[in-house]
């Protein structure tokens, strides 16, 4: 049982309830990461905008950078 309950996009403030519709809508889940971090939308706002910047430009192609998340989990045992 978590510590810190996770929020429904409802439940979420108009900002970080935005973001977690987002999720949503692109890929198909909410990840409970950011539906506990939605209790401070400015932080959960922030990273989420990180990632994506990360995730999606630079010279790495998106793939690799997703397929070495998840080999990095893997190696670190968690789930990704």
């Amino acid at each position: 049982m978590p510590r810190i309950r996770t929020l429904t996009p409802e439940e979420a403030g108009p900002q970080a309830g935005e973001m977690l519709e987002n999720f949503k809508r692109t890929r198909g889940n909410i990840p409970n990461m950011y539906r506990t971090l939605a209790h401070r939308p400015e932080i959960a706002t922030t990273l989420a905008a990180h990632q994506a910047a990360v995730m999606t430009r630079g010279e790495v192609p998106s793939l690799l950078k997703e397929l070495i998340a998840v080999r990095v989990s893997q190696i670190n045992n968690c789930d990704y």
